[in-house]
């Protein structure tokens, strides 16, 4: 007898006791932590010799992090590396007054002055039970709109957004979220619009997913990539495959303690076997004040300061230096953010 045949009883009871871990999956984890490295050794071994019995164990390993828990949007994988790196730091002079009141409206005026140009818009926001709309008018008269229903199906919600005066600008979005799958689809409302669909598997601390987008104009897919994320309370490590495919991100931030955290991104191109890196930090001087810092291999060189004056409002400066620059003086950079 074949050991494929062998191994078909093996399969049934995977199956049974992966249906039972599922639903019974406390007792089951304490097994785990308990003998997790004879299991993973015993389980990726069989693995080898059947795809079934690969799927199986990285399916069994993926979910097994904190169960019932949703896995975050594929678009938030290696966000916290992200935003201790680039949020919140601005080379121009930005003024922004937000209003709010009690019944669900809210007026948020925005200024941005860049070089010699000077550009605003004005955003209104209304929430009213399960429904959310809102409208944005810039200094160039383009109306962007935007409306998003929450719960119009069970775990689902909605948005329709379009711009005046671009008739083809409008398009529909629609979240899913399960307990172990987060799903997000756009198209175009368009004769000729484009298509974008990510999806992401696993639960809050491991998730694993893609992205791709298709323009039906050209038949031709504009981007799809794919990446693997791991989350704690004190550490956020990604790896992602982008550019289509032509290049490869890995990205890492950790909390040393509650006041301190530090964060790096390495990019590698397949085609031009260039590599890079970005290295941050933040540190809360006192629970009003953070100060970061950039470094990035590129010779630039970047630091941020925001302070809490008020409650909810902020005064952001930064500063960024490029070394290799013909340019010998930094940039600066005010941010100025009133809340009401």
């Amino acid at each position: 007898m074949s050991r494929r045949s062998h191994l078909n009883p093996l399969l049934l009871v995977l199956f049974v006791c992966h249906w039972v871990y599922i639903h019974i999956h406390v007792r089951i984890r304490s097994f785990l932590r308990l003998n997790f490295a004879r299991v993973f050794r015993l389980s990726f071994s069989l693995s080898c010799s059947s795809p079934s019995l690969l799927l199986w164990w990285f399916t069994t390993f993926l979910f097994s992090f904190e169960m019932g828990s949703s896995p975050a949007p594929f678009s938030d994988i290696g966000k916290k590396a992200k935003d201790l790196l680039t949020k919140d730091y601005n080379f121009d002079q930005k003024f922004t007054l937000s209003l709010l009141s009690s019944n669900g409206l809210g007026l948020t005026a925005t200024g941005l002055k860049r070089d010699e140009i000077f550009v605003g818009d004005i955003n209104t926001l209304y929430k009213s039970e399960n429904t959310v709309v809102d409208v944005k008018v810039d200094t160039y008269s383009n109306v962007s709109t935007k409306v998003t229903v929450n719960d119009i199906l069970p775990s689902t919600k909605a948005a329709c957004s379009f711009k005046i005066p671009d008739h083809k600008s409008g398009k529909l979005d629609v979240h899913y979220l399960h307990h172990h799958a987060a799903i997000v689809s756009c198209i175009g409302l368009n004769p000729t619009p484009l298509l974008e669909f990510s999806a992401a598997i696993g639960s809050k601390d491991l998730s694993l997913g893609g992205e791709v987008g298709f323009d039906t104009a050209s038949g031709s897919f504009t981007k799809y990539n794919a990446g693997i994320g791991l989350n704690k309370p004190d550490f956020s490590a990604a790896l992602l495959l982008t550019d289509k495919g032509q290049a490869l991100k890995a990205s890492y931030a950790h909390s040393v303690n509650p006041s301190n955290a530090v964060a790096v991104e390495m990019i590698h191109r397949f085609t031009t076997y260039e590599n890079s890196f970005t290295i941050g930090s933040s540190h809360s001087v006192d629970p009003l004040t953070i100060v970061k810092t950039r470094f990035s291999n590129d010779g630039k060189v970047a630091m941020l300061c925001q302070h809490e004056w008020r409650p909810k409002s902020l005064i952001t400066v930064s500063t960024e230096y490029d070394q290799k620059s013909n340019i010998a003086s930094p940039k600066f950079g005010l941010a100025l953010a009133l809340n009401h």
